[in-house]
């Protein structure tokens, strides 16, 4: 009896390496994971992203082996396996010792707690897991496709010791239980600047932009912003974006194009008003020809007071100082006063 339970466990093995393999490959490649600690704490910052992108194409080989290859081929896939997962219990105590608050990288970004006993355990663990899987006559796809209550019983239970033994779980639970402030959030900056490009905002204003890189990029808060050079009517200008962090939709997106020579906003876009509304919107009659009338006589300037109010908005919606009024470049259209009648 003891024999076959030892070789259920053998068993359960495959398919659960060949899944931790890929689910580490996957995290590994994405876009996040240059930084998360591992092996980018030893090599230099030109190496960081390379070598993560060669260790998720290893990992990812070996899990497919682990799951489709038996025989010789089988047989190399685990030992290498095996082999990797002793070697990285190796890094990660080198990586504790050159940096203690670095995580182990083992699944990306998702690897952010700082390596401890549990993390180096897990590590040993799958290699002695990797080790009793020599010599098993079935591939990892043959235990799926013949599983029994024993195997489920066994990979529950490893499933549990793995729970146990990941700090990854835990940070997960207390990403999604206590979310964080956008002020503290990391974005990267290639998320943002996707969200950027596929905006009307971003599609209005680049006839008006040089190029497309950003000459700039800062934070405020919860806010990426982003500045490109520009030409607007033969003027030279700065396009200022901001986009807000963790903004999926045009919304997030807002810009002012200023002329560098005297700093007036020329135009503002996708800022939206701060103002309560009160009551719901009801349709106004019509003003007769003569209300008009009377209406431009009584206030000949109110055009351009309107474009001074707006221009003395920020692109965060905040009160900004108006320009000088002698240094209006506007359009010609919008500085001239209204006809008198």
């Amino acid at each position: 009896m003891s024999s076959e339970i030892f070789a259920v466990v053998r068993e359960v093995q495959l398919p659960l390496l060949a899944v931790l393999l890929l689910l580490g490959a996957v995290t590994k490649m994405s876009g996040r994971a240059a930084d998360t600690g591992g092996l980018a704490v030893l090599v230099s910052e030109r190496l960081r992203r390379p070598s993560a992108v060669a260790t998720g194409l290893l990992e990812a080989a070996l899990g497919v082996g682990l799951l489709v290859s038996n025989g010789l081929p089988g047989e190399a896939a685990r030992a290498l396996t095996a082999i990797v997962f002793a070697v990285s219990v190796v890094v990660l105590f080198l990586v504790r010792r050159r940096d203690p608050e670095a995580g182990c990288g083992c699944f990306g970004g998702l690897s952010r707690a700082p390596v401890g006993r549990r993390t180096l355990t897990r590590a040993g663990l799958l290699s002695a897991a990797a080790l009793t899987t020599l010599g098993l006559e079935p591939a990892g796809w043959q235990v799926l496709a013949s599983p029994t209550p024993s195997h489920a019983w066994v990979l529950g239970a490893e499933l549990l010791i793995l729970a146990l033994l990941s700090p990854e779980l835990r940070d997960m639970v207390t990403r999604s239980t206590h979310k964080e402030p956008c002020e503290l959030r990391e974005v990267p900056l290639n998320h943002t600047m996707r969200v950027l490009q596929r905006s009307e905002v971003w599609r209005t204003n680049e006839p008006v932009m040089i190029k497309p890189e950003p000459t700039d990029v800062w934070r405020k808060g919860c806010w990426r912003l982003l500045r490109y050079d520009g030409i607007r009517h033969g003027r030279r200008v700065d396009v200022v974006y901001a986009v807000r962090i963790g903004g999926r939709r045009d919304t997030a997106v807002r810009a002012v194009v200023v002329d560098r020579a005297s700093g007036a906003v020329l135009a503002s876009y996708g800022a939206v008003s701060q103002a309560e509304l009160i009551g719901p919107p009801r349709k106004l009659p019509r003003p007769s020809v003569a209300a008009r009338l009377h209406e431009r006589r009584q206030d000949p300037d109110r055009a351009a007071q309107s474009l001074r109010a707006a221009r003395g908005l920020s692109i965060l919606g905040e009160p900004a100082e108006r320009a000088p009024r002698g240094h209006d470049h506007g359009d010609p259209d919008e500085r001239r006063p209204a006809p008198t009648g």
